[in-house]
Protein backbone atom coordinates (compact mmCIF):
# COMPACT_ATOMS: atom_id res chain seq x y z
CA UNK A 1 0.00 0.00 0.00
CA UNK A 2 1.21 3.48 -0.95
CA UNK A 3 0.27 6.46 1.10
CA UNK A 4 1.01 9.80 0.27
CA UNK A 5 0.27 12.82 2.54
CA UNK A 6 0.16 16.23 0.95
CA UNK A 7 -0.08 18.86 4.21
CA UNK A 8 -0.27 22.53 4.54
CA UNK A 9 1.19 21.96 8.19
CA UNK A 10 3.68 18.75 8.95
CA UNK A 11 1.21 16.14 9.68
CA UNK A 12 1.73 12.30 9.90
CA UNK A 13 -1.46 9.74 10.29
CA UNK A 14 -0.73 7.80 13.38
CA UNK A 15 -3.92 5.66 13.17
CA UNK A 16 -6.47 5.12 10.20
CA UNK A 17 -9.78 3.52 9.94
CA UNK A 18 -10.45 2.74 6.36
CA UNK A 19 -14.45 3.59 4.80
CA UNK A 20 -15.15 1.84 2.05
CA UNK A 21 -17.93 4.17 0.31
CA UNK A 22 -20.73 2.50 -1.79
CA UNK A 23 -24.53 3.06 -1.94
CA UNK A 24 -24.39 1.19 1.33
CA UNK A 25 -21.89 3.88 2.68
CA UNK A 26 -22.00 7.74 1.50
CA UNK A 27 -20.50 10.78 2.66
CA UNK A 28 -23.65 12.01 4.94
CA UNK A 29 -23.41 8.74 6.45
CA UNK A 30 -19.97 9.35 7.03
CA UNK A 31 -19.88 12.32 9.04
CA UNK A 32 -21.81 10.50 11.30
CA UNK A 33 -19.45 8.40 12.41
CA UNK A 34 -16.66 10.92 12.90
CA UNK A 35 -17.68 11.55 16.83
CA UNK A 36 -16.97 7.93 16.99
CA UNK A 37 -14.08 7.71 15.06
CA UNK A 38 -12.76 10.22 16.88
CA UNK A 39 -12.97 8.56 20.23
CA UNK A 40 -11.53 5.84 19.40
CA UNK A 41 -8.43 7.85 18.54
CA UNK A 42 -8.25 7.77 14.51
CA UNK A 43 -6.32 10.33 13.66
CA UNK A 44 -6.97 10.32 9.83
CA UNK A 45 -9.75 8.57 8.08
CA UNK A 46 -8.72 6.75 4.83
CA UNK A 47 -11.29 6.95 2.24
CA UNK A 48 -11.58 4.17 -0.43
CA UNK A 49 -12.01 5.96 -4.30
CA UNK A 50 -14.80 8.92 -4.08
CA UNK A 51 -14.82 9.31 -8.04
CA UNK A 52 -17.78 8.06 -10.40
CA UNK A 53 -17.39 3.87 -10.86
CA UNK A 54 -19.37 2.29 -13.21
CA UNK A 55 -23.11 1.44 -12.16
CA UNK A 56 -23.35 -0.83 -9.20
CA UNK A 57 -19.70 -0.80 -8.65
CA UNK A 58 -18.30 -1.91 -5.12
CA UNK A 59 -15.39 -1.05 -4.75
CA UNK A 60 -14.44 2.26 -6.52
CA UNK A 61 -11.83 1.43 -8.20
CA UNK A 62 -13.24 1.19 -11.73
CA UNK A 63 -13.31 4.69 -12.46
CA UNK A 64 -15.26 6.30 -15.28
CA UNK A 65 -15.27 9.83 -14.83
CA UNK A 66 -11.65 11.36 -12.68
CA UNK A 67 -13.52 14.35 -12.52
CA UNK A 68 -17.03 13.66 -10.89
CA UNK A 69 -18.36 12.68 -7.27
CA UNK A 70 -19.92 9.33 -7.64
CA UNK A 71 -23.93 10.19 -7.51
CA UNK A 72 -24.29 7.39 -5.23
CA UNK A 73 -21.90 8.39 -2.47
CA UNK A 74 -23.19 12.32 -2.74
CA UNK A 75 -21.71 15.72 -3.77
CA UNK A 76 -19.06 18.25 -3.15
CA UNK A 77 -20.85 19.63 -0.53
CA UNK A 78 -21.11 16.14 1.58
CA UNK A 79 -17.17 16.35 1.15
CA UNK A 80 -17.01 19.62 2.53
CA UNK A 81 -18.76 19.11 5.10
CA UNK A 82 -17.25 15.67 6.51
CA UNK A 83 -13.93 17.79 5.75
CA UNK A 84 -15.06 20.35 8.30
CA UNK A 85 -16.56 17.74 10.73
CA UNK A 86 -12.74 15.98 10.82
CA UNK A 87 -10.82 19.63 10.47
CA UNK A 88 -13.06 20.48 13.70
CA UNK A 89 -11.38 17.58 15.12
CA UNK A 90 -8.13 17.58 13.95
CA UNK A 91 -8.77 14.63 11.98
CA UNK A 92 -7.60 14.28 8.29
CA UNK A 93 -8.83 12.39 5.06
CA UNK A 94 -6.61 10.44 2.86
CA UNK A 95 -7.84 9.73 -0.49
CA UNK A 96 -7.70 6.51 -2.65
CA UNK A 97 -6.53 7.95 -6.20
CA UNK A 98 -6.71 5.52 -9.19
CA UNK A 99 -4.02 7.22 -11.92
CA UNK A 100 -3.78 3.93 -13.90
CA UNK A 101 -6.28 2.46 -15.44
CA UNK A 102 -10.34 3.26 -15.80
CA UNK A 103 -13.93 1.31 -15.84
CA UNK A 104 -14.36 0.99 -19.42
CA UNK A 105 -17.90 -1.34 -20.08
CA UNK A 106 -19.81 1.15 -19.14
CA UNK A 107 -21.59 3.32 -21.36
CA UNK A 108 -20.97 6.80 -19.36
CA UNK A 109 -17.35 6.77 -19.69
CA UNK A 110 -17.16 9.92 -21.86
CA UNK A 111 -13.19 9.36 -23.24
CA UNK A 112 -13.50 5.75 -23.63
CA UNK A 113 -16.73 6.26 -25.75
CA UNK A 114 -15.10 9.10 -27.68
CA UNK A 115 -12.43 7.18 -28.42
CA UNK A 116 -14.52 3.94 -30.09
CA UNK A 117 -16.78 6.21 -31.68
CA UNK A 118 -13.22 8.45 -33.67
CA UNK A 119 -10.65 6.32 -33.09
CA UNK A 120 -7.74 7.81 -33.68
CA UNK A 121 -9.31 11.34 -34.14
CA UNK A 122 -10.68 11.50 -30.97
CA UNK A 123 -8.78 14.39 -28.50
CA UNK A 124 -8.55 11.41 -26.15
CA UNK A 125 -7.12 8.87 -28.30
CA UNK A 126 -3.54 9.62 -26.56
CA UNK A 127 -5.30 8.98 -22.90
CA UNK A 128 -5.37 5.53 -23.48
CA UNK A 129 -1.99 2.77 -24.13
CA UNK A 130 -3.74 1.62 -27.55
CA UNK A 131 -1.53 -0.02 -30.31
CA UNK A 132 -3.20 1.42 -33.22
CA UNK A 133 -1.03 -0.12 -35.56
CA UNK A 134 -0.85 -3.95 -34.87
CA UNK A 135 0.28 -7.01 -36.35
CA UNK A 136 -2.81 -8.36 -37.99
CA UNK A 137 -3.32 -5.33 -40.83
CA UNK A 138 -6.70 -5.58 -40.61
CA UNK A 139 -7.25 -4.47 -37.36
CA UNK A 140 -5.11 -1.37 -38.45
CA UNK A 141 -6.61 1.73 -36.64
CA UNK A 142 -9.37 -0.13 -34.91
CA UNK A 143 -9.91 -1.45 -30.88
CA UNK A 144 -10.10 -5.14 -30.33
CA UNK A 145 -12.71 -5.49 -28.22
CA UNK A 146 -12.84 -9.15 -26.85
CA UNK A 147 -16.47 -8.96 -25.15
CA UNK A 148 -18.53 -11.67 -26.65
CA UNK A 149 -20.00 -14.54 -25.14
CA UNK A 150 -19.22 -16.39 -28.69
CA UNK A 151 -17.40 -16.27 -31.50
CA UNK A 152 -18.85 -12.70 -33.55
CA UNK A 153 -21.15 -14.56 -36.23
CA UNK A 154 -22.95 -16.83 -33.85
CA UNK A 155 -23.58 -13.54 -31.77
CA UNK A 156 -24.98 -11.04 -34.43
CA UNK A 157 -27.01 -14.45 -36.05
CA UNK A 158 -28.62 -14.98 -32.17
CA UNK A 159 -30.17 -11.06 -32.86
CA UNK A 160 -28.02 -10.45 -29.44
CA UNK A 161 -26.62 -7.34 -30.96
CA UNK A 162 -29.20 -4.33 -31.23
CA UNK A 163 -29.22 -1.24 -33.07
CA UNK A 164 -31.12 1.43 -31.50
CA UNK A 165 -31.11 5.15 -31.20
CA UNK A 166 -31.32 6.78 -27.70
CA UNK A 167 -30.08 10.14 -26.72
CA UNK A 168 -29.30 11.59 -30.33
CA UNK A 169 -27.25 8.86 -31.09
CA UNK A 170 -27.73 5.36 -33.26
CA UNK A 171 -26.29 2.51 -30.49
CA UNK A 172 -25.70 -0.99 -30.58
CA UNK A 173 -26.40 -3.01 -27.38
CA UNK A 174 -25.11 -5.89 -26.44
CA UNK A 175 -27.17 -6.97 -23.35
CA UNK A 176 -25.66 -4.32 -20.74
CA UNK A 177 -23.01 -3.05 -23.01
CA UNK A 178 -22.94 0.12 -25.54
CA UNK A 179 -21.40 0.95 -28.11
CA UNK A 180 -21.27 4.21 -30.42
CA UNK A 181 -22.34 4.18 -34.38
CA UNK A 182 -20.10 6.59 -35.66
CA UNK A 183 -21.84 9.40 -37.30
CA UNK A 184 -19.61 9.13 -40.76
CA UNK A 185 -21.33 5.65 -40.85
CA UNK A 186 -24.87 7.27 -40.26
CA UNK A 187 -25.84 7.40 -44.30
CA UNK A 188 -25.65 3.52 -44.14
CA UNK A 189 -28.77 3.89 -41.78
CA UNK A 190 -30.60 7.17 -43.32
CA UNK A 191 -30.17 5.85 -46.49
CA UNK A 192 -32.34 2.92 -46.86
CA UNK A 193 -34.62 4.67 -44.03
CA UNK A 194 -35.17 7.32 -46.97
CA UNK A 195 -35.41 5.21 -50.46
CA UNK A 196 -37.45 2.18 -48.81
CA UNK A 197 -39.50 3.18 -45.71
CA UNK A 198 -40.45 7.00 -46.16
CA UNK A 199 -42.66 7.63 -48.38
CA UNK A 200 -43.30 11.99 -48.44
CA UNK A 201 -42.32 13.15 -51.46
CA UNK A 202 -39.40 14.59 -52.86
CA UNK A 203 -40.09 18.66 -52.42
CA UNK A 204 -41.58 17.99 -48.56
CA UNK A 205 -39.37 19.90 -46.55
CA UNK A 206 -38.98 16.63 -44.07
CA UNK A 207 -37.78 14.70 -46.46
CA UNK A 208 -35.20 17.49 -48.19
CA UNK A 209 -33.92 18.14 -44.42
CA UNK A 210 -33.06 14.64 -43.97
CA UNK A 211 -31.24 14.24 -47.69
CA UNK A 212 -29.54 17.29 -46.16
CA UNK A 213 -28.34 16.18 -42.76
CA UNK A 214 -26.85 12.79 -44.55
CA UNK A 215 -24.91 15.02 -46.97
CA UNK A 216 -23.48 16.53 -44.22
CA UNK A 217 -22.48 13.11 -42.54
CA UNK A 218 -20.25 12.22 -45.67
CA UNK A 219 -17.91 14.15 -45.53
CA UNK A 220 -16.24 13.41 -42.54
CA UNK A 221 -12.57 13.15 -42.29
CA UNK A 222 -10.46 9.62 -42.68
CA UNK A 223 -9.35 7.68 -39.22
CA UNK A 224 -5.96 9.01 -38.04
CA UNK A 225 -5.98 12.22 -39.91
CA UNK A 226 -3.52 14.61 -39.10
CA UNK A 227 -5.28 17.76 -40.23
CA UNK A 228 -6.32 18.80 -36.41
CA UNK A 229 -8.56 21.59 -37.56
CA UNK A 230 -9.89 19.63 -40.59
CA UNK A 231 -10.99 17.14 -37.64
CA UNK A 232 -12.24 19.84 -35.93
CA UNK A 233 -14.48 21.55 -38.27
CA UNK A 234 -15.88 18.18 -38.73
CA UNK A 235 -17.00 17.07 -35.16
CA UNK A 236 -18.67 20.78 -35.41
CA UNK A 237 -20.78 19.44 -38.15
CA UNK A 238 -21.25 16.05 -36.88
CA UNK A 239 -22.67 17.80 -33.25
CA UNK A 240 -25.09 20.08 -35.71
CA UNK A 241 -26.36 16.95 -37.67
CA UNK A 242 -27.15 15.06 -34.58
CA UNK A 243 -29.25 17.52 -32.90
CA UNK A 244 -30.85 18.69 -36.65
CA UNK A 245 -31.58 14.39 -37.07
CA UNK A 246 -33.41 14.76 -32.93
CA UNK A 247 -34.99 17.77 -34.17
CA UNK A 248 -36.70 16.09 -37.56
CA UNK A 249 -37.41 12.91 -35.59
CA UNK A 250 -39.11 14.71 -32.93
CA UNK A 251 -41.32 16.91 -34.88
CA UNK A 252 -42.51 14.48 -37.72
CA UNK A 253 -44.02 11.30 -37.53
CA UNK A 254 -43.20 9.34 -41.00
CA UNK A 255 -39.50 10.17 -40.48
CA UNK A 256 -39.40 8.41 -37.26
CA UNK A 257 -41.55 5.77 -38.48
CA UNK A 258 -39.04 5.30 -41.02
CA UNK A 259 -35.90 5.31 -39.04
CA UNK A 260 -38.04 2.14 -36.85
CA UNK A 261 -38.77 0.41 -39.79
CA UNK A 262 -35.27 0.56 -41.18
CA UNK A 263 -33.63 -0.81 -37.49
CA UNK A 264 -35.72 -3.35 -37.27
CA UNK A 265 -34.54 -4.30 -40.67
CA UNK A 266 -30.76 -3.98 -38.94
CA UNK A 267 -31.67 -5.81 -36.39
CA UNK A 268 -32.69 -9.47 -38.57
CA UNK A 269 -34.60 -12.54 -38.25
CA UNK A 270 -34.06 -15.17 -35.77
CA UNK A 271 -33.71 -18.20 -38.58
CA UNK A 272 -32.42 -15.94 -41.55
CA UNK A 273 -28.56 -15.45 -41.25
CA UNK A 274 -28.42 -13.07 -44.50
CA UNK A 275 -30.92 -10.56 -43.01
CA UNK A 276 -28.14 -9.66 -40.65
CA UNK A 277 -26.10 -8.35 -43.83
CA UNK A 278 -27.08 -4.41 -42.94
CA UNK A 279 -25.80 -4.81 -39.31
CA UNK A 280 -22.49 -6.96 -40.27
CA UNK A 281 -21.83 -4.29 -42.88
CA UNK A 282 -21.84 -1.56 -40.63
CA UNK A 283 -20.02 -2.91 -38.11
CA UNK A 284 -17.54 -3.18 -39.84
CA UNK A 285 -17.16 0.20 -40.13
CA UNK A 286 -16.80 0.93 -36.72
CA UNK A 287 -13.78 1.66 -34.96
CA UNK A 288 -13.89 -1.17 -32.91
CA UNK A 289 -13.77 -4.81 -33.58
CA UNK A 290 -16.42 -6.84 -31.50
CA UNK A 291 -14.78 -10.38 -31.25
CA UNK A 292 -15.16 -13.50 -28.39
CA UNK A 293 -13.69 -12.51 -25.12
CA UNK A 294 -11.45 -15.64 -25.53
CA UNK A 295 -9.15 -14.09 -28.20
CA UNK A 296 -7.92 -11.50 -25.81
CA UNK A 297 -4.80 -13.10 -25.33
CA UNK A 298 -4.18 -13.17 -28.77
CA UNK A 299 -5.41 -9.85 -30.77
CA UNK A 300 -6.29 -7.18 -27.91
CA UNK A 301 -4.63 -4.30 -28.47
CA UNK A 302 -5.05 -1.69 -25.25
CA UNK A 303 -3.02 -2.01 -22.57
CA UNK A 304 -5.12 -3.41 -19.58
CA UNK A 305 -5.10 -3.47 -15.27
CA UNK A 306 -3.61 -6.34 -15.32
CA UNK A 307 -5.70 -9.13 -17.77
CA UNK A 308 -8.94 -7.21 -16.84
CA UNK A 309 -10.34 -6.51 -20.26
CA UNK A 310 -12.97 -4.01 -18.62
CA UNK A 311 -10.55 -1.61 -16.71
CA UNK A 312 -8.36 0.10 -19.56
CA UNK A 313 -4.87 1.38 -18.56
CA UNK A 314 -4.32 5.13 -19.00
CA UNK A 315 -1.23 6.54 -20.27
CA UNK A 316 -1.03 9.03 -16.94
CA UNK A 317 3.01 9.32 -17.45
CA UNK A 318 1.50 12.06 -20.39
CA UNK A 319 1.33 15.84 -18.86
CA UNK A 320 -2.37 16.18 -20.43
CA UNK A 321 -3.72 12.76 -19.17
CA UNK A 322 -2.38 13.23 -15.40
CA UNK A 323 -3.56 16.75 -15.44
CA UNK A 324 -7.19 16.34 -17.17
CA UNK A 325 -7.42 12.54 -14.97
CA UNK A 326 -6.41 14.74 -11.42
CA UNK A 327 -8.44 18.44 -11.42
CA UNK A 328 -10.79 17.99 -8.94
CA UNK A 329 -7.91 15.90 -6.95
CA UNK A 330 -5.89 18.87 -7.13
CA UNK A 331 -8.83 21.15 -5.94
CA UNK A 332 -9.73 18.76 -2.90
CA UNK A 333 -5.99 19.24 -1.71
CA UNK A 334 -5.76 22.75 -2.27
CA UNK A 335 -9.10 23.64 -0.29
CA UNK A 336 -7.47 21.56 2.30
CA UNK A 337 -10.47 18.84 1.60
CA UNK A 338 -8.18 15.79 1.65
CA UNK A 339 -5.39 16.25 3.89
CA UNK A 340 -3.44 13.41 1.99
CA UNK A 341 -3.60 10.30 -1.07
CA UNK A 342 -2.95 6.93 -1.30
CA UNK A 343 -1.59 5.69 -5.02
CA UNK A 344 -3.46 2.91 -6.28
CA UNK A 345 -1.08 0.63 -7.62
CA UNK A 346 1.81 2.73 -8.55
CA UNK A 347 3.48 -1.04 -9.88
CA UNK A 348 0.92 -0.25 -13.23
CA UNK A 349 2.58 3.08 -14.04
CA UNK A 350 4.82 3.57 -16.85
CA UNK A 351 7.71 5.68 -14.48
CA UNK A 352 5.94 5.04 -10.69
CA UNK A 353 9.38 7.03 -9.27
CA UNK A 354 8.32 10.28 -11.69
CA UNK A 355 4.42 10.00 -11.06
CA UNK A 356 4.45 10.18 -7.30
CA UNK A 357 7.18 13.01 -7.74
CA UNK A 358 4.39 14.58 -8.92
CA UNK A 359 1.94 14.12 -6.79
CA UNK A 360 4.47 14.71 -3.69
CA UNK A 361 4.97 18.68 -5.29
CA UNK A 362 1.47 19.12 -4.70
CA UNK A 363 -0.41 21.26 -7.40
CA UNK A 364 3.38 21.56 -9.31
CA UNK A 365 4.77 20.55 -12.10
CA UNK A 366 2.12 20.17 -14.96
CA UNK A 367 -0.58 19.38 -12.83
CA UNK A 368 -3.80 21.72 -13.61
CA UNK A 369 -2.36 25.05 -11.61
CA UNK A 370 -0.21 26.72 -9.62
CA UNK A 371 -0.04 26.36 -6.19
CA UNK A 372 -1.79 29.25 -4.30
CA UNK A 373 0.34 28.26 -0.79
CA UNK A 374 3.29 25.92 -0.59
CA UNK A 375 3.33 22.23 0.15
CA UNK A 376 6.60 22.32 3.10
CA UNK A 377 6.14 18.89 4.03
CA UNK A 378 5.46 15.42 2.49
CA UNK A 379 5.42 12.46 3.96
CA UNK A 380 5.46 8.72 2.08
CA UNK A 381 5.14 4.93 3.78
CA UNK A 382 5.03 2.22 1.69
CA UNK A 383 3.32 -0.57 3.98
CA UNK A 384 2.88 -4.21 2.87
CA UNK A 385 0.77 -7.75 5.40
CA UNK A 386 4.42 -9.37 4.83
CA UNK A 387 6.29 -7.86 7.46
CA UNK A 388 8.65 -10.32 7.85
CA UNK A 389 10.92 -8.70 5.01
CA UNK A 390 12.88 -5.53 4.94
CA UNK A 391 14.46 -3.87 1.80
CA UNK A 392 15.45 -0.43 0.66
CA UNK A 393 13.69 1.91 -1.06
CA UNK A 394 14.19 1.68 -4.93
CA UNK A 395 13.38 5.13 -5.48
CA UNK A 396 11.77 8.82 -4.20
CA UNK A 397 8.48 6.83 -3.78
CA UNK A 398 8.71 3.22 -5.09
CA UNK A 399 9.88 0.52 -2.84
CA UNK A 400 9.64 -3.34 -2.17
CA UNK A 401 7.67 -4.82 0.10
CA UNK A 402 7.58 -4.44 3.74
CA UNK A 403 9.71 -1.12 3.92
CA UNK A 404 9.06 1.96 5.72
CA UNK A 405 10.47 5.50 5.09
CA UNK A 406 9.84 9.12 5.33
CA UNK A 407 10.82 11.84 2.59
CA UNK A 408 11.05 15.90 3.65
Amino acid sequence: MQLLTNLMTPRRPTSTYRLQFSGHLHLAGAATLVDYLSDLGISDVYASPLFRARQQSRSGYDVIDHNAIDPELGTEADLAALAGLLRARDMGLLLDVVPNHMGVDDANNAWWQDVLEHGRNSPYAHFFDIDWEPPKTVLEGRIVLPVLGDQYGNVLERGELKLAYEGQRFLVHYYHRTFPIAARTWPQILQPALERHLTLPADDAARMELESIMTSLVHQPAAGASDREEIRAARREEEVARRRLAALLESNRAVQDAIAATLTEFNGRAGDPRSFDPLEALLAEQTYRLCYWRVAADEINYRRFFDINELAALRVEDPDVFAASHEMVFRWLERGWVTGLRIDHPDGLLDPSSTCSIFRKGTGGFCPRPPRRPHPFMWLSSESSDTTSRSPPRGPCTGRRGMTFSIR
